[in-house]
């Protein structure tokens, strides 16, 4: 997944500002009141010393006391307004934008995901949008009105004494040193830190959603190993994080030390020279204590704010990506349902061949099957005649069209994968069906369903189509959730249907049940499926054998018995 560079993150951050101008001006207008009130205190409080030392009366006294007063009240008040004003500002920007993050990451297309895996995306849409959530509505006007006060609070230092503001200044060289020394050792490591977390997301949806098969094959251990891997490598980076922070802070102390330290000789001095009175002395230093939290704030909520634009740059990264095209009307049409696959070869970035010399025709209504052992290559092989992967080097045509020139909608429309592992959504199993054809009607809902052999079950649930399934719900078991998949495949109506062990979890009693289903699902289309069962197999028209990502037999299924080749040995093992 791409990352946005600083300048288009920064670029995205005024659109929005833009897009809300009304509520971006009232939170800057209310922070910088809020700041401006928290001045009058320390000045009051000068002149208040200074009335003191010249023995005025009590009503000076009392003056003074409710103008701090009047001021603090009016500066709290402020200070929550602008709060408030600031965070449903970043709240609303932070809506937008998970909004259209969102809307990219569900038009992605399916070769983007298949190569990206969903580890990043997820890590995206809830590491980073919590980091900038916690960003923009905490830390962000947070730090906007720290930045308000150290400007302002610098400029009552000045006109209190220019001489005592640039004792004041002594203190700058330290936090710039703190801040050169930091901003370059951290903020390479939040980057780092955010794609390890993916990494680390990325191995735990892997073992969860392998769980079962994990079981099986007793290797619960690797998994956790690898988890506990990834999660060490957070952890590492995380506290390699903290000891730069806790460093940074220590400069931060040293350099408040050197400015306070500063302002109060420069007073004590002009003091005694009386070039100032004691009331200004005693507000400069005021002033200048009033900076440490502000100037604390900034250099250290730079943390965050480092943090959350390496979130922001991933996530505008994502709501950068392009839009999924919308079909032209003058695209080329697709003539019949022939499927035509020619691969020269086929590899995944950088890695080894997977797949090489592979010429796959589907004849309009055929069936064809894929067999060969696990890592031959099979599914690789059905993920390109679908669309999903494009080949590295070769093409793939639906009634003599390229897939690349019908698009990704089109071909979506025309050409269906079900895989072993399919989803059933939370909710009504109407709405769930209707994900395939939202207008077909109640009456079109059913018959697909009985059309799967779904009638049994179906009608033993509660409520009907009105029966919410899924999380929270109605839990369906393993193949009744395949005969799901296979209803929305006959709702949907594509040409073309691809099945890539779409009936493997049925491995005992449902077995021929969901073989049932799946050939009444894709009776009259054309069918590639990657054959789990090697019945499948025998029921096609052609079948090809992969070994090591090429075909090495390929013909009607009798004829391969006869052959005494490579399909016939499987033959006789799995009917051992």
């Amino acid at each position: 997944m791409p990352t946005a560079t600083p300048q288009r993150t920064w670029a995205a951050i005024r659109a929005e500002f833009a897009r809300l101008p009304g509520l971006s001006a009232a939170a800057a207008a209310l922070l910088v009141a809020a700041s401006a009130a928290g001045l009058v205190a320390p000045w009051a409080l000068g002149r208040l010393v200074d009335d003191v030392i010249a023995e005025a009366g009590s009503g000076r006294v009392a003056y003074w006391a409710t103008v701090i007063a009047v001021a603090a009240l009016a500066g709290g008040a402020l200070t929550t307004a602008a709060t408030a004003n600031a965070a449903r500002l970043g709240e609303t920007m932070l809506a937008h934008l998970r909004e259209r993050v969102l809307d990219r990451a569900l038009h992605l297309p399916s070769a983007t995901l298949e190569r990206t895996g969903t580890g990043d995306l997820v890590s995206r849409t809830g590491e980073d949008a919590t980091a900038v959530a916690s960003a923009l509505t905490a830390s962000g006007p947070l730090i906007v009105n720290a930045a308000l006060s150290v400007v302002l609070t610098a400029g009552g230092l000045f006109a209190l004494d220019w001489r005592l503001g640039l004792a004041g200044l002594a203190a700058a060289p330290g936090y710039l040193f703190a801040l050169r020394w930091y901003l370059p050792r951290s903020a390479p490591y939040y980057v780092k830190k955010r794609v390890v977390s993916g990494e680390r997301t990325q191995a735990l949806a892997g073992a969860l959603r392998g769980a079962a098969t994990a079981r099986a094959y007793r290797i619960e251990e690797t998994h956790v190993a690898h988890v506990a891997a990834s999660s060490a490598t957070t952890r590492d980076l995380t506290l390699e994080v903290f000891q730069n922070y806790t460093r940074f802070v220590s400069r931060i102390n040293r350099a408040e030390l050197i400015g306070l330290a500063a302002v109060l000789i420069a007073g004590f001095l002009l003091v005694r020279e009386q070039m100032a009175t004691v009331g200004a002395a005693t507000a400069a230093a005021l002033y200048f204590h009033r900076l440490f939290n502000p100037i604390g704030i900034l250099l250290l909520e730079s943390d965050t704010a480092l943090q959350a634009g390496a979130s922001l740059a991933r996530l505008v990264g994502v709501a950068d990506l392009p839009a999924a095209p919308v079909a032209d009307p003058a695209d080329p049409a697709v003539t019949g349902g022939d499927l035509d696959v020619v691969v020269a070869q086929h590899h995944y970035d950088d890695g080894p061949v997977v797949l090489a010399d592979i010429t796959l025709r589907l004849a309009a209504g055929s069936r064809v099957a894929l067999v060969g052992a696990s890592g031959a290559g099979k599914s690789t092989l059905a993920a390109i005649a679908a669309g999903i992967v494009a080949p590295a080097d070769g093409t793939v045509r639906l009634g003599g069209t390229p897939l690349d020139e019908l698009g990704e909608t089109r071909t979506r429309q025309r050409i269906a994968l079900i895989s072993q592992e399919v989803h059933v959504f939370a909710g009504p199993l109407r709405d769930d069906l209707r994900l395939a054809r939202p207008d077909a009607s109640d009456g079109e809902l059913l018959a697909a369903l009985d059309l799967i052999g779904a009638t049994g079950w179906f009608q033993a649930l509660p409520g009907g189509l009105d029966t919410h399934v899924g999380d929270g719900g109605h839990r369906l078991t393993a193949a009744q959730a395949q005969q799901l998949a296979l209803a929305r495949l006959v709702l949907a109506d594509p040409e073309v249907a691809v099945l890539d062990e779409a009936t493997a979890e049925a491995g005992s009693s449902s077995a021929r049940d969901l073989e049932r289903a799946a050939d009444a699902a894709t009776a009259g289309r054309t069918t590639l499926i990657v054959a789990h069962r090697l019945t499948q197999a025998a029921s096609a028209d052609q079948v090809l054998v992969l070994d090591h990502g090429r075909v090495i037999e390929e013909g009607a299924p009798d004829d391969l018995l006869r052959a005494g080749g490579r399909y016939s040995e499987l033959w006789a093992a799995w009917n051992r």
